[in-house]
């Protein structure tokens, strides 16, 4: 800045110099008026040059300790953020991507997740969500219940934690196990009937096992729910993509959802399920309970 400075007042100070010999040599002028014609000609550089010196001093940098204008202290710069290796953790540098990833710091996850990763179109940091919340809400009365199971990968992860974790508890399954039922796309469903039918109930049977405490409902919801009426849940993982599948089961699973329990939406913020997200929206327009959208793409809501 300061030798743009120097080179403005040099190109004014030689235009100047131009205008005082023009207006010198000049017979059209009386002498006053040349007088005047060279003062304004003069002055108002010498404003401008003092006006741009004073904005220079009141922002040059400080040394460290040097007293500011109105007499505070100025503090010290904070330091460069670190760059070398040890500063940054050492070996824990890699769990920061930039930011820190929870799920490269855990072992016993990644051994869950191996189960899901499998057999699953949810992504690592998706599974881990619902891992976590899956620990919390197993504490709260309730089963819990998926909703869209698919080729059973987060089915799998779920059932192996309930039997290492939480052994009383039962793990209730619904899907149709064999692909998407009807869609609506008037409520911005974008997936087609048949969708997700390279699976089988038999197949996912043998896949997430724990048969004692993994309870199969194949059919069309809400019509898989018959029965179920007086259940309690901790912890419902809806993943059924579409309108009315996710509008059929919140209707069923909120009012029996536990204080304290949640419910995982795989797909709230996904392009292709607009439909799913417009349910869920829907649901709770006239609730004190509000979805809170994750960067994964899912949304949770827990009850209170």
């Amino acid at each position: 800045m300061k030798d743009a400075l120097t080179i403005v007042a040099i190109v004014l100070g030689i235009v100047d110099l131009w205008v005082t010999i023009v207006v010198l040599r000049s017979k059209i002028f009386a002498p006053v008026q040349k007088v005047l014609q060279l003062l304004i000609v003069w002055l108002i550089p010498l404003l401008g040059a003092i006006l741009i010196y004073g904005i220079h001093l009141m922002t040059r940098p400080r040394p460290e300790g040097q007293g500011a204008p109105n007499g505070v202290a100025t503090p010290a710069a904070p330091p460069p953020p670190p760059q070398d290796e040890e500063s940054l953790g050492g070996d824990e540098k890699h769990l920061y991507q930039p930011l820190f990833v929870p799920w490269l710091a855990q072992p016993e996850f990644q051994q869950y997740y191996s189960l899901a990763s499998r057999q699953t179109v949810v992504s690592v940091d998706r599974c881990y969500t619902l891992y976590t919340l899956l620990l919390q809400a197993a504490s709260m009365p309730g089963d819990i219940w998926e909703c869209g199971v698919y080729r059973g990968g987060t089915a799998a992860m779920m059932a192996a934690v309930l039997a290492a974790k939480f052994p009383s508890k039962r793990l209730y399954l619904f899907d149709t196990f064999q692909g998407m039922p009807k869609t609506d796309p008037s409520n911005k469903d974008w997936h087609k009937e048949g969708d997700f039918s390279d699976t089988s109930l038999e197949a996912v049977k043998s896949y997430v096992g724990y048969s004692d405490t993994c309870i199969f409902k194949p059919g069309f919801i809400p019509d898989t729910f018959a029965g179920l009426e007086a259940n309690q849940i901790a912890l419902a993982h809806i993943d059924v993509d579409t309108y009315h599948s996710v509008l059929d089961s919140l209707a069923f699973v909120w009012p029996r959802l536990s204080v304290g329990g949640v419910i995982v939406f795989d797909d709230y913020g996904f392009p292709t399920c607009r439909g799913a997200r417009k349910a869920v929206d829907e649901f709770f327009a006239s609730d004190n309970h509000r979805p809170l959208c994750l960067a994964t793409g899912q949304a949770i809501v827990f009850k209170s």
